[in-house]
C-alpha cells in the first residue's frame, strides 16, 4: 500500500496528496467493486473518496453541531481511517454503511473531545426492542402519509431548524432514513442497532418531528 499523505483541514482529491494516486471516474461501477480494485491498485480510492465526500458532509453537518473547518477535519479523518481499515471492510456490509458508521463515529467523538452536551433520547428496553420482528419493521415502514410528510418537510429551508430541536439520536435516523435514503438494514448497521430498536426509534423521531412542526407552525415559523 502506497504513503498516504493528507493536508490537515483539506478534503478529496483537492486536498488528499495521494503518492501515485488519481481520481478516476467510474460511475458504474460498485463501491464494494472499487474496494476490491483499491485493496490491488491503491489509485482507485480516490474514486471513493470523491464518490462520499459531499454526501458525508452534507451528513455530518445534518446531524452534529460542527463548524465547517471541523467537516473538513471530519471528513479527512473518516477518508484515512477507511483507508487504513480497508483490508478489514466486512464484505457482508454495503460500503456505504460501513464509512457512514465510520462518519458517525469520528463527528461524536470529535463533539465529545470538544466537551459539547450530546444528549441521546431515551430508548425503550433492548430486549423488548429486539423482539420487534420484521412485520413491525415493515408496518412503520408502510407508513407513507407520515414517510412523506416527514420526507417533504425535511427538504424545506425550515427543516434545520427543527432538527435541531430534536434529541440527537432522533435526529440522526431522520437524516439517515429521508435525507441520505437508508433503509431500515442498513440504519441498523451504520448505528449498530437490530432493526426493531431502528423501527421503534424511528416512530419516535417521526412523532417528536411532528410535535416540533406543529409547535413552530402554531408560532408561524413555517
Amino acid at each position: 500500500m502506497p504513503k498516504f499523505v493528507a493536508a490537515r483541514g483539506c478534503v478529496s482529491r483537492k486536498i488528499f496528496l495521494y503518492t501515485g494516486m488519481t481520481v478516476i471516474h467510474q460511475r458504474t461501477t460498485t463501491d464494494e467493486e472499487l474496494v476490491r480494485e483499491t485493496l490491488a491498485h491503491p489509485d482507485r480510492y480516490g474514486a471513493l473518496v470523491e464518490r462520499y465526500e459531499a454526501k458525508l458532509a452534507r451528513y455530518i453537518r445534518r446531524v452534529v453541531p460542527l463548524s465547517d473547518d471541523d467537516v473538513k477535519d471530519v471528513l479527512q479523518d473518516v477518508f484515512i481511517k477507511a483507508y487504513q481499515n480497508l483490508n478489514d471492510f466486512d464484505g457482508n456490509l454495503l460500503f456505504s454503511s460501513w464509512i457512514y458508521r465510520i462518519a458517525h463515529n469520528e463527528a461524536i467523538t470529535l463533539i465529545r473531545k470538544r466537551k459539547h452536551i450530546v444528549r441521546f433520547a431515551p430508548s425503550s428496553d433492548a430486549a423488548q426492542d429486539e423482539e420487534l420482528d420484521a412485520g413491525v419493521v415493515e408496518a412503520i415502514a408502510a407508513d407513507d402519509d407520515v414517510e412523506e410528510e416527514v420526507g417533504r418537510r425535511l427538504q424545506s429551508e425550515q427543516a434545520q431548524r427543527i432538527l435541531d430541536e430534536l434529541d440527537p439520536l432522533y435526529r440522526t435516523i431522520l437524516v439517515l432514513r429521508f435525507v441520505e435514503q437508508k433503509d431500515y438494514r442498513e440504519i441498523s448497521d451504520i448505528l449498530r442497532k437490530p432493526m426493531g430498536t431502528v423501527a421503534t426509534l424511528l416512530y419516535r423521531a417521526k412523532k417528536q418531528f411532528r410535535q416540533k412542526a406543529e409547535q413552530h407552525q402554531l408560532s408561524g415559523d413555517v
